[in-house]
């Protein structure tokens, strides 16, 4: 369960999913921002602004951009891959706000 500004919401997260970092720590693939809703990317991926984000993978550890994951090689590639990079805000930290509570 996540509470976004005073509101509850239900959010299905993995049971072996890693814990959510603090805000500004390093992404550790918890998943919380992208089953919530999606960002820039996962709008136009996904066709929608709330939910989860249909790019979204489990990898038996934690979660991963599927977007980011299928980027192909050569010089496409390191551009698309640059671009989803920066759409996902890969490498700046943890920017969910939202706080998972224990689980019910």
């Amino acid at each position: 369960m996540i509470q976004p500004m005073g509101q509850t919401r239900i959010i299905q997260i993995h049971p072996d999913a890693p814990p959510k970092p603090a805000f500004g720590q390093a992404c550790n693939g918890c998943g919380v921002c992208c089953l919530a809703e999606p960002c820039p990317l996962g709008v136009v991926l996904s066709r929608r602004l709330k939910g989860a984000c249909v790019a979204l993978r489990w990898d038996g550890a934690r979660y991963v951009c599927g977007a980011l994951a299928a980027q192909p090689s050569g010089l496409v590639g390191r551009f698309g891959g640059w671009l989803v990079k920066r759409w996902i805000a890969a490498g700046v930290g943890c920017d969910c706000s939202l706080e998972p509570e224990g689980k019910p």
